[in-house]
């Protein structure tokens, strides 16, 4: 689809976004408004800067003997990397490939078999090019293992300790995965320019060495786990492009050398898995089982399903948590008959023991035992959704974790430990953040009922909350939409729950249907129905907030991204409940949708058919069909590049309410993808967001 190149009028300063080249100027404008004539400026950036107080903490990591620990201080993009004795992270040593006075991104610490050194990715050799890195344990001795050209994440050695795979897009021109900004269009599309993301391995003892390519071109790698003798992979993969066909994916193993030989292909099997999606595939300790996680997952990354498990030489897969009312994300073999599974319950995140008997992919007993801990939080290592870093013997599990409370630190668990709940029930082993304070109000988990389901979310009240005052409130709707919200610290991307909070509003986060938390039934049920029994669930905790704290009817506003943004946008055409709303990265027509993104797979597990099939289903959810009911005034944001929910959809949207006469501005931020990376614009994003709210709900 062409635009011509139509301007758009931002009515705050009079700046210019340019669709048809996709120029955002608004950026350098600022606000006009002054204090009395709306927010003050001031506070807000003081109060924004607040929500980044304390230490970052990214990837931990913990050695197979548990006598030591490394951790990355910073983000998951890279920071600097520390190891230090488990029981005495003060004494901390620093682990880099850099010269001194170099500064250097470093990231993915993983530990040999034997403990004894630990690998990690650097650019240290220039061109912001990552290179795989091996050192001593203790950080002497480093060397350059790999000479790549391209992206590359993941590193891990085999289990003798001779290799190191990871996976790797030679000649990449951006990171994998959808979320990560699009190339521009150019040439033959879906042909041309293709990269394709494979799992590679150098030597362990290598000097620099290029990369030996182990699953073949034809097949985009997206997770892989090494077999218990070393010689062979594991790995999902589905045919390229990756980004579109993850949600296709099959599970293969293959022998250094070898072909690559299906286990499983979703589509092909019978029964609750079919057409589904997999991830996290782990192999057994005896080599005879791959365990993994299965269900409908809307984004690769972003897991949760049950527990299944297959034989290694294929046939019908087992569900092993069938029925159970939680959301598996992250699983590791104890031993041959146990499993350590990392999962999401309501609104905690915990880790249970799964016991196998008899005859693991066959009919034999499953029985769980009590949470090893449950954490009302976020709880991870850094690498994939949920997991955890363990000793080789399972016998210490340390991961970070935060609450809307509590700082990130870093914790271990003891399996057979007699522990508590929350945070009290886990050994504290950082104190990075000793003393930080929230900039925000307290956090409260709600529950509610809404038709026959049982719905949980958070709600954030407005610093310094007086009950005796009534305040706005603004519903934040998670992206997915198989996501859910999670208490954790901090202010994120695009619209800030704990900014808002901390500039007066009580902020309802929900976990709605489709949302992960309450078993599998629970994510599938808005499965044709996007919309509507979701928008209930939301429509009903507004009900319960206003029945429990003093909220100004006349000043509710939502928000969200991705699948938020679709919800806000198809919710301000279904109901007058709320007075503004800011929709990031939405969808509001998902017939145009079908044939503009670049990852339509997702959509058929959702609405059982392809758009040319079955067109009425994709009707009756999209926003545009109901415009003419449309009255709330609507902020639309987006980015130029954004494969997930491209950019026309935004603007379809904004230029029905523009000829409807309702009040919106659209901006689209230039060189941004799904996710964005850009800080200035995350910023902008949420600068304009409060002046929004402010705006339309005084």
């Amino acid at each position: 689809m062409k635009f011509a190149r139509v301007s758009v009028l931002l009515r705050r300063v009079g700046c210019v976004v340019s669709i048809g080249s996709w120029v955002f100027a608004g950026a350098q404008c600022g606000f006009a408004q002054t204090a009395s004539a709306g927010p003050d400026r001031a506070h807000i950036d003081e109060v924004l800067r607040g929500l980044h107080r304390g230490r970052g903490v990214g990837q931990v990591a913990v050695s197979p003997d548990g006598a030591r620990l490394s951790w990355i201080e910073g983000g998951r993009g890279g920071g600097e990397i520390r190891v230090a004795p488990l029981n005495d992270l003060k004494s901390s040593e620093k682990v880099t490939a850099g010269k001194a006075g170099q500064s250097c991104r470093e990231s993915d610490p993983t530990w040999a078999p034997d403990s004894k050194e630990i690998a990690f990715l650097s650019d240290c050799g220039g061109n912001g090019q990552f290179n795989v890195y091996v050192s001593g344990a203790d950080g002497s001795g480093v060397r350059q293992v790999s000479d790549l050209k391209g992206y590359v994440h993941e590193p891990a050695f085999s289990p003798d300790g001779r290799k190191i795979a990871f996976l790797y897009v030679e000649g990449a021109t951006r990171p994998a995965g959808a979320l990560a900004a699009m190339k521009p269009p150019s040439g033959v599309i879906g042909e041309d320019g293709v990269e394709v993301q494979r799992v590679a391995e150098v030597e362990a003892s290598a000097s620099a060495a290029a990369a030996v390519m182990v699953s073949p071109a034809t097949l985009h790698a997206y997770e892989f786990d090494w077999a218990p003798d070393s010689k062979e992979l594991a790995y999902i993969a589905a045919e390229p492009p990756g980004e579109n066909n993850w949600w296709v994916a099959k599970l293969y193993r293959q022998e250094a050398g070898g072909e690559a030989k299906t286990i499983l292909a979703p589509a092909e099997v019978k029964g609750p898995l079919h057409e589904l999606q997999i991830a996290v595939p782990r192999w057994s300790p005896d080599g005879k089982a791959i365990a993994f996680i299965g269900g409908l997952m809307s984004d690769q990354g972003s897991t949760g399903g049950d527990v299944w498990i297959v034989s290694a030489q294929g046939g019908e897969p087992r569900d092993l948590t069938q029925g159970r009312p939680t959301s598996p994300a992250w699983v590791e073999w104890g031993d041959d008959e146990h499993l350590f599974v990392s999962e999401l319950a309501g609104g905690n995140n915990q880790l249970i023991r799964l016991h196998l008997e008899g005859e693991r992919t066959g009919e034999g007993k499953v029985s769980f035992g009590s949470p090893i801990f449950s954490i009302p939080g976020m709880v991870g290592d850094g690498r994939w959704s949920h997991s955890l870093s363990s000793t080789a013997d399972r016998s210490v599990f340390v991961f970070s974790a935060s609450t809307f409370a509590k700082a990130p630190e870093i914790y271990a668990a003891k399996p057979g430990t007699v522990m508590t709940s929350g945070l009290e029930g886990v050994m504290q082993l950082s104190h990075f953040n000793d003393g930080v304070e929230p900039g925000w109000g307290k956090a409260v988990s709600l529950n509610w009922k809404s038709d026959s389901f049982h719905v949980q979310g958070w709600l954030l009240l407005p610093a310094n909350y007086d009950p005796g005052k009534k305040y706005p409130l603004v519903v934040e709707v998670h992206g997915g939409p198989a996501s859910a919200v999670q208490a954790s610290w901090g202010g994120r991307g695009g619209v800030s729950a704990p900014g808002l909070s901390a500039l007066g509003y009580f902020v309802l986060q929900p976990n709605p249907r489709g949302s992960y938390g309450q078993g599998e039934a629970f994510t599938q049920a808005n499965r044709k129905d996007f919309g509507y029994g979701d928008l209930r669930d939301i429509l009903k905790g507004v009900d319960t907030v206003e029945a429990q704290y003093p909220i100004d009817p006349n000043r509710v506003g939502i928000t969200g991204w991705s699948y938020g943004g679709f919800m806000t946008m198809f919710a301000v055409t279904q109901t007058k409940r709320f007075k503004a709303a800011v929709a990031g990265a939405g969808l509001s027509n998902w017939q145009s949708y079908y044939g503009e993104n670049s990852i339509d797979q997702w959509m058929i597990p959702y609405f059982g058919a392809s758009v040319y099939d079955d067109p009425a289903v994709y009707a009756k959810s999209s926003a545009i069909n109901f415009i003419k009911q449309a009255h709330t005034p609507t902020l639309v944001v987006v980015g130029d590049r954004d494969g997930e929910c491209p950019a026309p959809q935004s603007y379809e949207f904004w230029h029905a309410l523009r000829d409807e006469h309702v009040p919106t501005q659209l901006v689209i931020y230039p060189n941004e993808g799904h996710g964005f990376v850009n800080p200035e614009h995350r910023r902008d994003v949420m600068d304009r967001a409060v002046e929004w709210f402010a705006r339309y709900m005084p």
